[in-house]
C-alpha cells in the first residue's frame, strides 16, 4: 500500500489500483515519464497516491507529499468543508413551529381578554388561555413525525437501504436529479468476456469453433489468476475457460508452464512459454496476450489484414468494450523472445456489463420525473457505452469529460447549458465532482449522488441525499453518505426515493390533519365568550383531547405505505412549503366545520333537550372528540379506510372517550356526565357533519 504521494523516478511493470481514488476500475500501469500539471488525476501515470495498492510490479519515487498535503488528503479536507445543509423537512418543521408559535399566544391572550370581558371569571379564562396556548400547539407532531421517518427507515432497511441520517429520508422524495457513479451501480464491477472476435467472425466465448477454442486457450495458458484472486480482465478470461468447458488445470498439465514473460508497459504485452504435449511435438508453445495494436505488430500479418484488425479493435473499443489481443508461436527454446513472428489469433472482447436492474430504474426514475446522470472516473467511451446500455439521455447520451469541466462561475452561459445537458461526465476527479454537484444545486436541483471511493466522499457530503455503495464501498463513503445501499443497486435506490415521496405525503396528511383538529379546538374556544352558551370545552378536558385522541390517528396516517401511483408523477418542488395555499383553506374549512358542529350540539343539549350545562358540556366535548375522530377518514379514499392502522386507533380512541365518560375517577377529573340516550344521539349526528361535508366536497372536487 503507497503510503505517500510519490513522483516515479523508475518503474518496472508497475500497476496499481486506484479504483478508491478516481473511480477506474481496472489497475494503472505506472511508468515514470513526467506528465503535465494539469493532467487530470486519473491520467498521471507518473504519481503513486497515498492509499492505493500495488497490484504488481516495482518502482522508486521521490515523496512529494504525505498527511494531509496528499490527493487522499485533499479529498478528505474536501469532504469536511463540504459538510451538508439541512434538509427540507427540518426547515419546513422548523417553519412551520416557528409561525404557530406566534399565532398561538396571540390568540389565546385575545381568547383570556374576551373572556373576561364577556364576564366570565378571571382565573377560568387564565386558565383557558393557558390550555388553548398548549392545545393550539401539535404537540404530537415531532413524536408523529419521527415515528413515520422511523417507520420508513424500517422499510427501507428492508429494500437493502440503511440509513444514517433520519430526518434525510424525506428528503429522497424531493430529488430531482441523480448523479449515479458507473462501476457497480449501473454495472455489475466484473469483468466478463462477451465474445471473441476470431477469423471466423465474432462468436461466444462457450462456442465449439476450432478458432474460437485455439484463441481461448491462449487466454487460460497466459492468465496469472485463480479462482480466489487476480486481474479482473485475466478472471474474466478464466471464469469464460470455465463457462466453455475448459478446465485450465488438466491444460496446464497438457503444456506445462516453462516460464513467464511477466507484462511490461513498454510492450504492453504478457507471454507464457509451455512444454510441447507429446512426441512428434517439441520445443515451446508461446501463448501472448496484451494490447491490440502491440501485438499485431508483433504478428507476421500482411498489412492490410493488419490495418483491418486494426479497425476492428478501434471499433469495438469505440463501444467501451475493453480489449486484448491474443497470439501465438512455437519456439524451439525457452529463453527465445517471445514476440516474434507471432500467429494471430483473434480479440477478446470483454466487457462490465450493464446490471440487469439497471435499465429498468433509470425508466423509473424517467417516469417519475427524476433526471440520472453518470458521474465517473472512467474512459468517456466506456462510459458512453453503458450509459447507451441502460438508457441514459434516451440511449444517446451527451458526454463531457473531465478535461471539458470548468468551474460555474467561469462558464460561458453555452458552457453552463451544456453542463446541465449532458447524460455523462467522464474522467472527473473528485474536485470536479463536487462542482457539478453544486452546479446542480444551483439549478434548482435536489441532487443525490451515489458513490463508492475514498474520492467519493465530498460529493456525497454536499449533495442533498449522500448514497454510498454498502457492497463495494469504502469505509470513507459510507460514513459521508446518508445512505447506504447494501445491493449497490440503483433499482434500491428508486425503491427509497418512492419511499421518501410517500413520507413526505404521509407527514403532510398527518400534519393537515392535526392542524385542522387543533385550529377547530381554538375556534370553539375562542368563539364560546362570543355566545351566551356554556365554555364548551374545559382546560382539562381541552388537554386530555389533543394529548390522547388527536396522536393516535395522526400516528396511523404516518404509517400509510402509498398508493400505485406514486412514482407516476413529477417530484415536488424543492421550495414548495409543507403545506400550501390550498391546504391551509381545507385546514381553516374543515375547523370551521367542526366547530358549528359543536355550537350547534351545545345549542341543541342546552336549550334544546334540557340537558343541563354539565350534560350539554359533555355533549360538545364528545361531538369535538368524535368529529376530530371521523375527520381521519377525509385524509384520502381507499388507502386510508383500507388502513387497519385507522382502524386501530379509531377504536383505540373510541375506548378512551368511553372511558373518559365511564370511569368514575376519569370522569370526575375531565367533569364530565353521561349524556344519556339523547344526548349521545346528539352527539353521532353532529360529529358526522365535518365527515360528510368532507366527502362531499372531494366528491364535487372529482365530478367538476
Amino acid at each position: 500500500l503507497v503510503t505517500a504521494d510519490l513522483r516515479l523516478l523508475a518503474a518496472s511493470r508497475l500497476q496499481v489500483d486506484e479504483s478508491q481514488l478516481t473511480g477506474e476500475s481496472l489497475p494503472v500501469d505506472k511508468g515514470a515519464d513526467p506528465v503535465p500539471e494539469e493532467t487530470p488525476l486519473a491520467e498521471r501515470t507518473g504519481m503513486l497516491f497515498r492509499g492505493t495498492p500495488v497490484v504488481r510490479g516495482s518502482g522508486e519515487g521521490m515523496v512529494v507529499a504525505t498527511g494531509m498535503a496528499t490527493e487522499l488528503g485533499r479529498i478528505a479536507a474536501l469532504a469536511e468543508a463540504s459538510g451538508g445543509e439541512r434538509t427540507p423537512l427540518e426547515n419546513r418543521l422548523e417553519r412551520l413551529g416557528r409561525t404557530l408559535g406566534l399565532v398561538t399566544l396571540g390568540i389565546a391572550a385575545l381568547t383570556t381578554i374576551t373572556g373576561v370581558l364577556a364576564g366570565r371569571g378571571l382565573f377560568l379564562m387564565i386558565e383557558t388561555g393557558i390550555a388553548l396556548a398548549v392545545a393550539a400547539v401539535p404537540e404530537g407532531l415531532p413524536i408523529v413525525a419521527t415515528l413515520a421517518l422511523a417507520r420508513g427507515v424500517w422499510r427501507m432497511a428492508r429494500r437493502n437501504a440503511l440509513v444514517n441520517r433520519l430526518s434525510s429520508v424525506e428528503t429522497l422524495g424531493a430529488v430531482t436529479l441523480v448523479a449515479t457513479d458507473k462501476t457497480g451501480t449501473l454495472t455489475e464491477n466484473r469483468m466478463t468476456l462477451t465474445r471473441l472476435a476470431v477469423e471466423g467472425g465474432d462468436l461466444p466465448p462457450e462456442s465449439e469453433a476450432p478458432e474460437a477454442r485455439v484463441a481461448l486457450e491462449i487466454a487460460l495458458l497466459c492468465n496469472n489468476a485463480d479462482a480466489a484472486a487476480g486481474d479482473p480482465m485475466e478472471l474474466a478470461l478464466l471464469a469464460a475457460g470455465e463457462r466453455a468447458g475448459l478446465d485450465r488445470a488438466e491444460l496446464l498439465r497438457r503444456f506445462p508452464r516453462e516460464r513467464e514473460e511477466a507484462f511490461d508497459p513498454a510492450t504492453k504485452m504478457m507471454a507464457t512459454f509451455h512444454r510441447a504435449p507429446r512426441p512428434p511435438d517439441t520445443g515451446f508453445r508461446v501463448a501472448v496476450k496484451g494490447a491490440p495494436e502491440a501485438v499485431l505488430a508483433a504478428c507476421g500479418l500482411a498489412d492490410e489484414e493488419r490495418r483491418r484488425w486494426l479497425g476492428r479493435n478501434h471499433e469495438l473499443g469505440a463501444q467501451g468494450f475493453r480489449i486484448l489481443g491474443l497470439a501465438e508461436r512455437t519456439a524451439a527454446a525457452a529463453d527465445e523472445s517471445p514476440y516474434l513472428e507471432l500467429i494471430w489469433r483473434g480479440l477478446a472482447v470483454l466487457e462490465d456489463p450493464p446490471r440487469a436492474d439497471a435499465r429498468p430504474a433509470v425508466e423509473a426514475c424517467r417516469r417519475a420525473g427524476i433526471r440520472v446522470v453518470m458521474v465517473t472516473g472512467d474512459q468517456a467511451p466506456t462510459a458512453a457505452a453503458v450509459a447507451r446500455a441502460v438508457g441514459l439521455g434516451g440511449g444517446d447520451p451527451k458526454v463531457v469529460t473531465g478535461r471539458e469541466l470548468r468551474r460555474a462561475a467561469d462558464c460561458s452561459p453555452e458552457e453552463h447549458r451544456r453542463l446541465l445537458e449532458a447524460d455523462v461526465f467522464a474522467r472527473v476527479d473528485p474536485e470536479q465532482k463536487l462542482d457539478l454537484v453544486s452546479l446542480f444545486q444551483q439549478a434548482g436541483d435536489v441532487v443525490a449522488m451515489t458513490g463508492d471511493g475514498v474520492n467519493d466522499a465530498p460529493a456525497l457530503r454536499k449533495a442533498d441525499i449522500g448514497i454510498a455503495m454498502g457492497r463495494h464501498g469504502s469505509q470513507v463513503a459510507r460514513e459521508a453518505a446518508d445512505v447506504v445501499l447494501k445491493d449497490d443497486s440503483l433499482a434500491t435506490l428508486a425503491a427509497a426515493v418512492r419511499q421518501g415521496r410517500v413520507i413526505f405525503d404521509n407527514i403532510r396528511r398527518f400534519v393537515f390533519f392535526l392542524l385542522s383538529c387543533n385550529t377547530s379546538e381554538i375556534l370553539v374556544v375562542a368563539s364560546a365568550p362570543l355566545t351566551s352558551l356554556p365554555l364548551p370545552v374545559l382546560p382539562l378536558q381541552l388537554l386530555f383531547l389533543n394529548l390522547v385522541t388527536d396522536v393516535l390517528p395522526a400516528l396511523a396516517l404516518g404509517m400509510g405505505e402509498g398508493g400505485p401511483g406514486v412514482m407516476e408523477r413529477p417530484p415536488r418542488d424543492p421550495k414548495e412549503p409543507l403545506l400550501g395555499r390550498r391546504q391551509w383553506l381545507g385546514i381553516a374549512g374543515y375547523a370551521a366545520v367542526m366547530t358549528a358542529a359543536v355550537f350547534g350540539a351545545l345549542e341543541g343539549a342546552f336549550r334544546g333537550l334540557h340537558l343541563g350545562e354539565p350534560r350539554a358540556v359533555t355533549v360538545a366535548f364528545l361531538t369535538l372528540s368524535f368529529a376530530q375522530l371521523w375527520h381521519v377518514f377525509n385524509m384520502g379514499r381507499s388507502e386510508v379506510v383500507r388502513s387497519p392502522w385507522i382502524w386501530g386507533a379509531v377504536l383505540a380512541c373510541s375506548g378512551l372517550l368511553l372511558l373518559a365518560v365511564y370511569l368514575p375517577p376519569l370522569a370526575a377529573v375531565l367533569r364530565l356526565t353521561p349524556p344519556g340516550l339523547p344526548g349521545w344521539g346528539l352527539v353521532a349526528v353532529a360529529s358526522l357533519v365535518p365527515l360528510v361535508v368532507g366527502k362531499g366536497v372531494a366528491w364535487g372536487r372529482r365530478v367538476l
